[in-house]
């Protein structure tokens, strides 16, 4: 067999990177958990109609297919892999709406998929990190602030260089198109959201094409993308170009709420951008992406926004707002950039010698002493030479080498060298060294 080849797209991590994966994910866990929000898992596979309804996907859908189908086996024919973690939960919304309370609110974090052309930062299988609110009938504005702030502290609280989430609200961009004369809104949209990847000539040309607008109604959706500012001052920005339409006014009024209320909360974490679009169909209000600041060219490590209409049976609604991190193209870059690492690549705390195989079973005891008390432990693999066991140990980064000689039980600090009798039912590494922790250059 020849050797194998990565696959592009899916990304493997090692050992002590997943360590640091798994650490985020549960730091991730912790914070929605104190914000109140509950676990759900979704099953990995959807109809093809609900994937579809998020506008613009269609070529990114994975769709599931037996090998040995025939013509007549149509079972799995309309199931595709999800492609976000949004979609799956408003249908999950649906599904058990009368067993919910409302509002609900919920964390998930799973492996998604989606058939894109894989290049810095965007994967074909990745995990991603939800947060939603959903409430029946109608949402509260707060719950557009109170998101934002959840990610504030989520993204914070990682050893990560800093982010900032750039915000803004669909109905201040649809109202000022509308203003200026622009019918299709929605398409106009989704042209500005392609601004940072193809530029502004080449979006003034796809607005000019596709929505036929002037080169005059061109310039002026590239004016108000240029706006920007750390307050609410952008408001008077966008009022100055003059352009006037009810539904820019309510735009701009929800957008500077929720720019205030974020900005004294986490000082410097929220910009108001007008460039912001996330031209995806559903979202109807606030809409959210985080960079990481310097490494723009990775893309918004976080997005998301609120969604009016995307879980309705047609007779009820649930309006809901939510927010999406992305931990594969968060994480995978600064892994293999060397910018984040583990203090060690297995779990392992103490090493327990073995002086002869026939002590394995006394060796396997001990070990299991501290196991009891929380302190994560494994015995040699083999009765080598003492310096031999040290250097397992020291290559995987284990600190701690538990044997037993004539003195009785000792204990030995393999980075220091120190070494010192203890009693295994009491003696506790010191809460550093317990578990892997997380490094950052």
């Amino acid at each position: 067999m020849s050797r194998p080849q990565p696959l592009s797209g899916f990304p493997e991590l090692l050992p002590r990177q997943r360590i640091v994966e798994q650490q985020v994910v549960d730091h991730l866990s912790r914070v929605f958990e104190l914000h109140g929000f509950g676990n759900l898992q979704t099953r990995a596979v959807e109809p093809m109609d609900q994937l579809l309804r998020k506008g613009e996907t269609s070529k990114e859908v994975y769709v599931l297919r037996r090998l040995q189908a025939d013509a007549n086996d149509t079972g799995d024919a309309e199931l595709g892999l999800h492609f976000d973690l949004t979609v799956p939960f408003a249908r999950y919304v649906l599904e058990n709406a009368g067993k919910l309370n409302f509002p609900f609110r919920r964390y998930q974090i799973q492996p998604v998929w989606r058939g894109e052309r894989p290049q810095g930062g965007r994967y074909r299988e990745f995990w991603q990190a939800d947060v939603d609110i959903v409430d029946q009938g109608e949402l509260p504005a707060h719950y557009e602030v109170e998101v934002a702030l959840v990610i504030a502290d989520a993204l914070r609280g990682l050893p990560i260089p800093k982010v900032r989430m750039h915000v803004n609200n669909r109905k201040l961009s649809q109202g000022f198109y509308r203003g200026i004369g622009i019918a299709d809104t929605d398409e106009a949209l989704r042209i500005i959201d392609k601004l940072d990847k193809i530029g502004p000539d080449a979006v003034a040309k796809l607005l000019i094409d596709g929505v036929d607008a002037t080169p005059e109604q061109a310039e002026a959706c590239l004016r108000l993308a240029s706006i920007s500012a750390a307050d609410t001052s952008f408001a008077d920005e966008v009022r100055a170009l003059g352009v006037e339409d009810p539904l820019l006014e309510e735009g701009l009024t929800e957008l500077a709420a929720v720019v205030d209320a974020v900005a004294k909360e986490a000082p410097g974490f929220i910009v108001a951008d007008m460039k912001i679009a996330r031209g995806l169909d559903y979202y109807t209000g606030t809409v959210y992406e985080v960079f990481i600041e310097g490494r723009e060219h990775l893309g918004s490590i976080c997005s998301g926004g609120r969604y009016d209409r995307l879980a309705s049976d047609g007779k009820n609604t649930y309006p809901g707002v939510g927010l999406s991190i992305g931990v594969s193209r968060l994480l995978v870059p600064l892994l293999q950039a060397g910018s984040l690492d583990a203090t060690r690549e297995v779990p392992t705390c103490v090493l327990v010698a073995l002086a002869d195989e026939d002590g394995r079973p006394e060796a396997n005891a001990l070990a299991q002493r501290l196991r009891r008390r929380g302190i994560p432990t494994q015995v040699s693999p083999s009765a080598a030479k003492f310096g031999k066991q040290i250097k397992f140990a020291d290559k995987r980064g284990i600190p701690f080498v538990l044997f037993t000689n004539e003195e009785g039980t000792q204990i030995k600090d393999i980075r220091s060298g120190d070494q010192v009798t203890v009693d295994a039912d009491t003696w506790e590494p010191p809460v550093q060294d317990l578990y892997p922790r997380i490094t950052a250059e």
